[in-house]
């Protein structure tokens, strides 16, 4: 275990350097080493390294971290493997508040992060309560987030035909972009998730129990009601906080915990942080290949997860177990 999670940090350790790196204009590894220990402040390449490159790593980390410890906690509280921020339509929920936001609020920037976590909290509320008052089936789980995220969505691209002055770029933010991330823009993000995600720790133990199903749950003592509320308010400062800065990234949150699932478990207390690690590298990873592939054009990072996650969802979707279809 302890292996595992060693090379997990030294991934994202070696994704960290590679953002740093690599690019439509690539730096030797000496005059990045030489910028980060402080020397050559007057190059071109220390001021491309802290006021483009680290920042946007350090974006995509934290949106890699987000969204992984989200889509851990969706499943939880779905008790569906196949439920993330981005499949039962948190993302859509979030987005639509964040246009919304910007078109009553003449384009503030400030209150981006709050509302997307409201639009993110509502929209799980109502796939769950959709869920409860049909059935909690993946089908059920999953056609409901269809649903509600195609209202969503067409809420978005209707608020931007109204206000064509909103200072987004409509086609980079549904797809997820992290192109021009600065340090101003994570403060309030940034904040939020890091305190959500060491909440989150603390409950990892309650999380665990509430994946063994609400009548074992009570029977174990735990406030299934109240527990629920909490994860689910977690999980839309985690989802809503990385849509605010970066858009309707895709996948990360159904990717990341099922390969993290197969390497340590489903004890949340491995799985949480584990998730967040590799979530943080998936997210570098894709970011960093984006940007070289056909440099000097950029290729959005959620580009890339969409090509990985739509296969791996439809696997999950028609994977066998016993030689027979998981039931829906």
């Amino acid at each position: 275990m302890r292996k595992k999670i060693l090379l997990l940090v030294l991934l994202l350790i070696l994704c960290f350097f590679a953002g740093v790196l690599l690019g439509s204009v690539p730096l030797s590894p000496l005059s990045v080493l030489r910028c980060l220990t402080g020397y050559d402040k007057d190059s071109t390449a220390y001021v491309l390294i802290y006021t483009v490159r680290i920042p946007r790593a350090a974006g995509a980390y934290l949106a890699g971290m987000g969204l992984a410890t989200s889509g851990v906690l969706l499943q939880y509280v779905m008790n569906n493997s196949l439920a993330s921020p981005n499949t039962i339509g948190v993302n859509s929920g979030a987005g639509f508040a964040v246009m919304l936001a910007l078109f009553l609020g003449n384009g503030q920037v400030s209150r981006l992060p709050a509302a997307a976590f409201l639009g993110a909290l509502v929209t799980s509320l109502a796939i769950f309560g959709l869920a409860y008052m049909a059935d909690s089936s993946r089908t059920t789980i999953i056609l409901a987030g269809i649903t509600v995220s195609s209202f969503l969505n067409a809420g978005i691209n209707t608020i931007k035909i109204l206000d064509t002055d909103i200072s987004v770029n409509l086609t980079s933010f549904m797809i997820g972009s992290l192109s021009g991330i600065t340090f101003d823009k994570l403060k309030i993000p940034g904040t939020a998730i890091l305190t959500a995600f060491l909440i989150t720790l603390l409950f990892a133990r309650s999380v665990n129990v509430l994946g063994l199903g609400d009548d074992i749950a009570r029977s174990l003592g735990l406030n299934v009601p109240v527990v629920r509320l909490v994860v689910l308010i977690l999980s839309s400062v985690l989802a809503g906080c990385v849509v605010s800065y970066a858009g309707m990234l895709s996948f990360v949150g159904l990717i990341v915990p099922h390969i993290c699932r197969r390497l340590f478990g489903n004890d949340a207390r491995y799985l949480l942080p584990c998730s967040a690690l590799l979530g943080a590298s998936f997210v570098l990873g894709c970011d960093t290949l984006g940007r070289m592939l056909f440099a000097p054009f950029e290729l959005p990072a959620g580009v890339l997860m969409s090509f990985i996650g739509g296969p791996f969802f439809l696997y999950l979707l028609l994977k066998k177990k016993g030689g027979r279809r998981i039931n829906a």
